[in-house]
């Protein structure tokens, strides 16, 4: 399947500036997530680690870790919120197809392993797609009539205990100036329905990362600056109220508000990083046009 519309190109958003990232600095504790525990000592979940192909997934978090050391200067706030043990849903920005790594690559630092949806396609690359999947990636298949099978696969993966990560706008966000778009319920669906089964509000967090839109894949210096924070736990056991009643699965318009609330946190995250403004209203990728919301 062919995602609609084509991403805005590099020109349309300036490089992160140093004086942005220091603004930062000041306000949070800014660690490098492409070494191990930046955040300092932690205890590696080994059970994760011993099932996910231990050796193939150390060798691509080496080359991923080298190549943003070479391409960006990579920085991060807020990855003390990674649990130690336990299931729990990451959401990420996803601003260029360079940027997933940021996420997967600062979680693996942290001694977890998690499961993330990914578009099939990239099962099928050279070479790195079969390091994909012996990694964790969940294949995703972007047709019609798929959608339910995602989110029960996902479930699935939550209920088991694993941490699973995913990018609710389901493809490079369209938005002209590469703020986080318009968004598909799943994300709110998978952790309301996980929530219920488990008997608990599961953890969910966002992961919000800028500076990646503006390099040069092919001639990325000089270095650019990527900063990425990994927020506090959001909360929604207000949405978790009466679920015992939910019936075959949660209401829509509570998976609705859940999406909405995670897409306004990107937002909000976003803005302090990029220290600008965002637009008023939300793109919206069915009808590719700014929408009041």
């Amino acid at each position: 399947m062919v995602s609609k519309g084509k991403p805005s190109p590099r020109s349309a958003v300036k490089p992160l500036p140093d004086a942005q990232v220091a603004k930062l600095a000041a306000s949070h504790r800014l660690v490098d997530p492409t070494a191990y525990y930046p955040t300092g000592p932690r205890t590696p979940n080994e059970a994760e680690i011993n099932a996910q192909n231990p050796k193939a997934t150390k060798r691509l978090l080496a080359g991923v870790s080298l190549v943003f050391r070479a391409s960006c200067k990579t920085k991060a706030w807020g990855l003390e919120h990674v649990p130690e043990t336990g299931t729990f849903i990451t959401a990420a920005t996803h601003v260029t197809m360079f940027d997933v790594f940021v996420p997967m690559m600062s979680l693996f630092h942290q001694g977890r392993r998690p499961r993330y949806m990914a578009k099939a396609e990239m099962a099928k690359w050279p070479l790195i797609g079969k390091w994909f999947q012996l990694v964790g990636m969940q294949p995703v298949q972007r047709r019609s009539g798929k959608a339910k099978d995602i989110v029960d696969t996902s479930i699935d993966i939550v209920t088991s205990g694993r941490p699973l990560t995913v990018w609710p706008e389901g493809t490079v966000t369209r938005d002209p100036q590469k703020w986080p778009m318009s968004m598909k319920n799943g994300v709110g669906m998978i952790a309301l329905e996980s929530s219920r089964r488990l008997g608990y509000q599961v953890p969910l967090f966002c992961a919000v990362t800028w500076g990646a839109a503006s390099i040069n894949h092919w001639w990325p210096w000089p270095r650019k600056n990527v900063v990425m924070c990994y927020d506090a736990a959001l909360d929604y056991a207000d949405l978790l109220e009466g679920m015992d009643g939910w019936g075959e699965e949660p209401p829509v318009e509570l998976a609705d508000e859940l999406t909405r609330r995670i897409r306004v946190r990107m937002t909000e995250i976003m803005a302090e990083i990029r220290g600008e403004q965002p637009p008023d209203g939300v793109w919206d990728y069915r009808t590719m046009s700014r929408i009041k919301e």
